[in-house]
């Protein structure tokens, strides 16, 4: 994946707590948060102005940081990441 969007996936994971379902809603929110990081580019916020590009484009992967570091608690991974699959016969 490029452009960060792989660092995010991996936090949506961890924030989705290894879970289908819920990693899904956390990829929604992200991709949600990505979205309004691209349409408040050029917009004139109340109270700021208009914000730095760069700050605005900043801001999914702040809010992730954030997202994780505050909401997750202990994310425990599956005992068998990184293990290779072995076929049973």
């Amino acid at each position: 994946m490029t452009a960060g969007k792989g660092y995010i996936a991996l936090a949506a994971l961890i924030f989705g707590k290894w879970r289908p379902v819920p990693a899904l809603l956390a990829c929604l929110l992200f991709g949600f948060l990505d979205a309004v990081a691209t349409r408040l580019q050029g917009v004139e916020i109340p109270g700021i102005g208009q914000a730095p590009v760069a700050l605005i484009q900043a801001l999914p992967y702040a809010l992730t940081v954030i997202l994780l570091a505050g909401f997750i608690g202990k994310a425990v991974a599956p005992k068998a990441i990184g293990l290779p699959y072995v076929k049973e016969r």
